[in-house]
């Protein structure tokens, strides 16, 4: 831990001097932006940076988690701003084939018209961050096997969380960084009360659908509202009649003042995962297997969707959220492999690796701490790729079918809560019983048995094709799969007999196998249940080999980063963590790009591309109304003096991934102007190599959300609300 905080200081020390990485990398957690002072501040940020790293603050402290996207407070009673796709599964699941709010959007006219979010939906305000590396590494014999030594950091994590959250109200989670190098314990208020209030027509806020996704010029206007509401007592509660909306400490303000090119911004959010530190290796897997082999397996589960709720409204209403994803996803996957293909980044990373192994040999001290690090680690990652197959093709996807997933969650429940809960394995104690339940509860409006039968079908032929080698036996032995041979007729028969026989898809009984004991489970003539009570003792066989090799991980990652981070810093260059969904900052300008010779994008989209684009049909059919604003030119207060026009979208250099969706962009104020929902075609390979000249950013213009709501949806009480006197609490 010494060591760690010595490099902080020296990496500081080194930004305050000469440039150590371009302006626009690196998404950097809250407490070190205090180092980046100067970097920030001739960037252009006219805020104290200082302040930046202060969680119960303005502006951070209006910045929140929706626990898969990021949104901000931007009104005093606890409106939340967000993207429309973040939001898209609260619009799904309170749609209906006779009011389909996907299509025709939905507007809240009063507190009492807000809709309940779906089952699951969190606000989570970040209060805390706490450095705890010592209370989870220390003492922890050198010698301790792997899943030993999972087990036991394991247990310091729960330990940790478990006094945290005696704090009613608050949920809490041990983050690591670097690899495990550093520990952080995340302290966030839960409110569990989150309605819908307002989301643009599906020709708004999904504008140019899959065509336009990842790519520039765009013009979807992806923003959507939530409010938070609480217990009469100001505490976090279940959804009630008598609740009353959150009043945060802090929430953002809105400009109207718009931006130019080369503004300074920054985006405050919770992103994802980014693994910039990988090995060659573990890169070269990634991109000539994982990714190519998922995508296919992702684009047949799509094609058997599509098919399945072609003429089908109300079925394809509960797996528009789904198809949505998978849309991303392979389109996302496509871009990392086409921008794979035309970079070096593994040649790269073996040339960085052979550098850091000479630096290492270089000096009797590092060599005497860092010597086999590398090594280790890379035989660590040859090992987990030996059975790379069965984790992708058995546990990813021959196990979705959603009835499956349920009975096996509900028998591991069981099995767990035989177990006090500080033993129990995380995800199935106490703290997790209303997470669970409310997964259970959303199945309603996310499930249909032909479209899952028939996707599960196709899946499990998909596995069975694999070597024999990488076969679960109680899975093929369920099926009657023998080496790579499947009788497809008795594969129907079982899986008729399955849905026929199962009683999962009724809500209250699902519910109700909550308390069940594991007798119940093995007694049960369900066919599902049967499956799962088949299937555990294998898996759970499984989980303790993962584990071991995950605890092996755990010591050799930590420390091949220690020695990449002091190797970095000897060569005066700064090294962020990669993302990990904790709150990050990162900040840039307002910048168009090249994405090949002879093409140049300039950063603004204007509300004239809609008229330019649109068709009249799916996915290029923006709502009459919208349509008429634009041709009669009515755009009021909202026109740009310079573009002449309502901006839609622009872009910018700041550094993001998934999970950043909805998150807040600030300008050099600390004022909202606008919202990161996507990164362009190029920038995809960025998760895992950053490149400065065609990785960027788009953002929807907060002009373009508040035109719409004002001049053309009728939500202008939304857009007073968030303009309103009695200001942030600051």
């Amino acid at each position: 831990m010494k060591a760690l905080t010595v490099f902080f200081v020296a990496a500081g020390a080194l930004l305050a001097g000469t440039a150590v990485t371009v302006a626009e990398e690196g998404m950097w957690p809250p407490y070190q932006l205090p180092e980046l002072r100067q970097a920030l501040t001739k960037a252009g940020l006219e805020i104290d940076p200082g302040k930046l790293s202060d969680l119960t603050a303005h502006p951070m402290n209006a910045v929140i988690s929706l626990g898969g996207c990021t949104a901000s407070f931007v009104s005093p009673d606890g409106l939340v701003v967000t993207n429309h796709h973040c939001a898209y599964r609260s619009i799904q699941y309170n749609s209906t084939e006779e009011r389909n709010l996907l299509e025709e959007g939905f507007i809240a006219k009063s507190r009492s018209e807000e809709l309940p979010a779906s089952p699951g939906s969190r606000v989570l305000v970040t209060v805390a961050v706490d450095d705890v590396t010592d209370r989870i590494l220390d003492e922890l014999a050198e010698d301790l096997g792997g899943y030993e030594r999972y087990q036991a950091i394991e247990q310091r994590e729960k330990t940790v969380v478990a006094e945290c959250e005696k704090d009613e109200g608050h949920r809490c989670n041990v983050y690591s960084f670097y690899g495990g190098l550093q520990y952080n314990l995340i302290k966030q208020l839960e409110i569990r009360d989150v309605r819908l209030v307002y989301a643009p027509a599906d020709g708004v806020g999904n504008y140019g659908g899959d065509i336009d996704n990842w790519m520039w010029p765009r013009h979807t206007g992806d923003f959507s509202f939530y409010r938070a509401y609480v217990g009469p007592d100001g505490k976090p509660a279940d959804h009630a009649d008598d609740n009353v909306p959150y009043h945060p400490e802090h929430h953002l303000t809105v400009s109207r003042a718009g931006l130019r090119e080369s503004d300074f911004v920054m985006v405050a959010g919770y992103p994802f995962r980014t693994n910039r530190y990988r090995l060659a290796g573990e890169v070269e897997s990634a991109f000539e297997w994982y990714y190519p082999t998922r995508r296919e397996l992702l684009a047949e589960s799509l094609a058997i969707i599509e098919n399945e709720t072609a003429d089908r409204p109300d079925a394809a209403i509960k797996y528009a959220g789904r198809v949505a994803g998978l849309n991303n996803s392979m389109k996302n996957y496509q871009g990392l492999l086409e921008s794979y293909a035309k970079t070096d980044v593994v040649e790269r990373k073996r040339l960085g690796e052979e550098q850091l192994r000479a630096w290492v040999a270089d000096d009797a001290g590092r060599d005497a701490r860092y010597g086999n690090a590398l090594q280790t680690l890379e035989k660590l990652v040859e090992k987990d790729e030996a059975h790379r197959e069965r984790d992708l093709y058995y546990s990813s996807f021959a196990r979705q079918s959603s009835l499956l997933r349920s009975a096996r969650t509900l028998y591991r429940l069981s099995y767990e809560r035989g177990k006090p809960d500080p033993e129990r394995e995380p995800g199935y104690q106490e703290r997790d019983l209303r997470r669970i339940k409310e997964r259970l509860t959303r199945l309603d409006r996310t499930f249909d048995p032909a479209v899952d039968r028939a996707v599960w079908r196709r899946m499990i032929l998909r596995y069975a094709a694999i070597l024999p080698d990488q076969h679960v036996e109680a899975f093929d032995v369920w099926f009657g799969i023998r080496g790579n041979e499947i009788d497809e007729a008795a594969l129907d028969k079982r899986l008729d007999e399955m849905y026929e026989g199962t009683r999962l898809g009724d809500r209250e009984i699902r519910l109700g196998w909550m308390d069940a004991k594991p007798e119940a489970f093995e007694k049960s003539d369900d066919p599902f249940i049967r499956f799962a009570v088949a299937l555990f003792d294998g898996d759970m066989a499984r989980e303790r080999e993962d584990k071991e090799l995950r605890g092996q991980f755990r010591t050799a990652r930590p420390r091949y980063m220690d020695s990449l981070i002091a190797y970095r810093n000897s060569l005066g260059q700064a090294v962020y963590p990669d993302a990990n969904g904790t709150l990050r900052v990162t900040y840039g300008n307002v910048k168009g790009y090249s994405p090949k010779d002879a093409v140049v994008f300039t950063p603004f989209t204007c509300v004239d591309g809609i008229l330019e684009k649109d068709t009249g049909n799916d996915p290029f059919d923006a709502p009459p109304a919208l349509l008429d604003a634009v041709a009669q030119r009515r755009f009021g207060e909202y026109a740009d003096p310079v573009l002449h026009s309502v901006p839609v979208d622009f872009l910018s250099n700041v550094d993001s991934t998934g999970g950043n969706s909805g998150s807040p962009t600030l300008n050099a104020r600390g004022e909202l102007v606008g919202l990161l929902f996507d990164g362009t075609y190029e920038s995809v390979i960025s998760d895992w190599d950053f490149v400065p000249k065609k990785t960027r950013s788009i953002h929807v213009d907060i002009r373009y959300a508040l035109w719409v709501m004002d001049s053309v949806d009728g939500a202008g009480h939304l857009v007073q609300e968030m303009s309103s006197p009695g200001g942030d609490r600051q």
